[in-house]
């Protein structure tokens, strides 16, 4: 018997599918909806308004919905199942999201490696950034987006399962769209003819870049991580079908290091420039995977740990991204937490820099001890905002990963904080990063903040300093054959820097 096809209409659009279709599953895959935790019922960020035939809610919705919510028909589309005819509204997310798309570059040779036009592309996992340049090396214009893989999961794990699990063409196509999206808008603020631009530069950590080539990500699923696709390759954009570039396009893949030491991190080292400078120098990007490189004498070590997507607004309670609505700073006065508002409207979450300064916040007025114990939970931060002990645990994680993540690289390679005359921060999140706070929660050694440089998107100023001298990509190359990779996974030091660092 075939099955009964059920019509689901999504904020007044028409879908169909069979009747027994997970919800979550059919409104992620058509990019309408993200599922933070990859639709395990976790996060409750997949909340939508639901009518019509559907499973009734189950224990976890009701653990995690108020009776007023579910009495209103909110529903966590993960967690429901289609039995016939249903309408679904999603709550759209007002604002624009604050994407950094500046980063340094050091003074370099200009020799582009493209004729009319060419485009620098940062996927990162929460974030897409480009850029346009002309021959004469100009910035033309720039654009930013949110990567539409986010409604398979915020974190590179929960995609990667679900390519495993059979997704793989539907995220590719999602992500390569929104970069061919990029590039012709791009083109046409230029004023240029679609077409126009004759090379890309793309770079990512290694999953992103699996997930857009569609090259199968099992082995990086699993110890022993093993990547056997590492690009710094040249291929058609045809390929890639990116239709925005001209015909005879090509694309370039910076090199990765490893399976979580990606090519936007070699992009990062290239416009740190911390290789071409005398002495002990760390760099580092701090996200949902927090990624270090050492540079000691001749040497570099590089490192990978996972701190969780807390600091990318995902896994908090009201956690989100830096747009509208998000408390992205925090301050003590007069023993009272006072916090700033992205567009100056009501509070509705708070982004990962308001996240670290709330943290400190609540340390300074004693709201917080040092074991990470919260004194009320959940502790408000600014009007309806307010962080959990559950939120609090998750920093812990995070900023002890990052914290002892720095000190294992150093100690392996016989250096210590002392020694480092400069530690770069790449990434949009440290763009915004208070970095006293930084100190006073762990998140970076107090020995290093003097040290601190803030790079911003070096992953991007990476990328563009590729498309526009081609004899940096035997460099970038070099780089990426000379890191020594440290595992922290069954490290000892590693190990006892954690349980250390987890105090505030």
């Amino acid at each position: 018997m075939a099955d009964r096809i059920a019509t689901v209409t999504v904020d007044g659009v028409p879908m169909t599918c069979p009747e027994g279709t997970g919800l979550g599953e059919l409104i992620s895959s058509a990019g309408a909806l993200a599922m933070p935790c990859g639709g395990r019922g976790r996060c409750g960020k997949c909340r939508v308004r639901v009518s019509g035939e559907v499973s009734p809610p189950d224990d976890r919705e009701r653990r995690i919905l108020t009776p007023a919510e579910l009495g209103a028909g909110v529903r966590l589309a993960c967690r429901v199942t289609v039995l016939g005819d249903c309408a679904v509204s999603v709550p759209k997310e007002k604002g624009t999201a604050r994407i950094r798309t500046e980063g340094e570059m050091p003074d370099f040779k200009r020799d582009p490696v493209f004729s009319r036009a060419g485009a620098a592309v940062d996927i990162g996992t929460t974030t897409l950034a480009a850029r346009l340049y002309g021959p004469g090396g100009e910035l033309l214009a720039e654009d930013t987006r949110l990567n539409p893989e986010a409604a398979w999961g915020a974190d590179v794990i929960t995609r990667m399962q679900a390519v495993l699990a059979g997704h793989g063409g539907e995220i590719a196509a999602a992500v390569r769209s929104a970069v061919d999206d990029m590039i012709l808008s791009m083109t046409r603020e230029a004023g240029l003819t679609d077409r126009a631009a004759d090379f890309a530069v793309i770079t990512g950590n290694t999953v992103m870049l699996y997930l857009l080539t569609e090259t199968d990500p099992e082995p990086l699923t699993h110890a022993p991580f093993h990547a056997p696709r590492l690009f710094g390759e040249t291929v058609p954009a045809a390929l890639l079908e990116l239709d925005a570039l001209a015909p005879e396009a090509e694309v370039y893949f910076p090199p990765c290091a490893g399976a979580f030491l990606g090519a936007d991190m070699l992009c990062s080292l290239l416009a740190s420039d911390i290789c071409r400078k005398p002495g002990t120098r760390l760099l580092t990007d701090i996200g949902t995977n927090g990624e270090m490189i050492l540079k000691h004498g001749d040497r570099l070590y590089a490192a990978s740990t996972a701190a969780g997507p807390a600091f990318e607004g995902a896994g908090i309670s009201m956690g989100m991204g830096g747009r509208d609505g998000a408390v992205d700073k925090v301050w003590v006065k007069d023993g009272s937490i006072e916090a700033h508002v992205i567009g100056g409207g009501d509070p509705v979450g708070i982004c990962g820099s308001g996240l670290v300064d709330a943290v400190a916040a609540l340390l300074e007025t004693e709201a917080l001890d040092e074991t990470g114990y919260l004194e009320d939970d959940p502790a408000e931060i600014c009007g309806p905002v307010s962080l959990t002990q559950d939120d609090i645990r998750a920093v812990q994680l995070a900023k002890s990963a990052i914290h002892a993540g720095l000190r294992t690289l150093l100690l392996t390679a016989g250096a210590d904080c002392g020694q480092v005359e400069e530690l770069g921060v790449a990434g949009g999140f440290g763009s915004y990063l208070d970095i006293g706070n930084a100190g006073a929660i762990g998140l970076l050694p107090e020995e290093l903040l003097p040290k601190v440089r803030i790079l911003g998107n070096a992953a991007l100023a990476g990328a563009s300093m590729l498309l526009l001298s081609r004899d940096l990509r035997g460099v970038c190359e070099e780089y990426a054959r000379r890191v020594e990779l440290v595992s922290l996974a069954a490290n000892p030091t590693f190990a006892s820097e954690y349980m250390e660092r987890m105090l505030f």
